[in-house]
């Protein structure tokens, strides 16, 4: 039985969704793309010259993987301030794993932390800014801000 759809979110674009109750600790799904250094994603991003998503997920080892080159389902998760799932790396493999028990219906959340170079403007802030909603809502998908 599938347990997760991709379907229009109320918090941006496209968003993951539970078919059934998810259980916490549960593993979800893997994080699916193809594995790049960050030098060539940013060239690949750089070169589409339009605003599009971006489907990057950060490896420890500083690669990246992508998710829009072979990617699944995974890429479509949204940020939220206050998460229900978590990625976790293991052995440049990240898998998706629920934190708390998520409900049938309810969108799937991850925390995306993300950093950027130097002292984050106040337009760079707004260009990640928060839409999630909740009431601890930190306004940014930045990490430590």
């Amino acid at each position: 039985m599938k347990r997760i759809s991709v379907r229009r979110s109320s918090v941006h674009g496209r968003g993951v969704f539970a078919l059934r109750l998810v259980c916490a600790g549960e593993l979800i799904l893997e994080y699916k793309g193809t594995v790049i250094s960050w030098k060539r994603a940013i060239s690949r991003h750089r070169r589409s010259g339009k605003e599009r998503h971006t489907f990057l997920f950060g490896l420890s080892d500083g690669r990246v993987i992508d998710g829009s080159l072979g990617g699944n389902s995974a890429r479509w998760l949204n940020h939220a301030c206050v998460a229900n799932c978590e990625a976790i790396e293991d052995d440049g493999r990240v898998y998706i794993h629920a934190v708390s028990d998520i409900q049938r219906g309810e969108e799937l959340f991850i925390a995306y932390g993300l950093m950027t170079e130097g002292r984050a403007s106040a337009a760079v802030r707004a260009q990640y800014a928060c839409h999630c909603g909740h009431r601890r809502c930190r306004g940014t998908m930045l990490a430590g801000t």
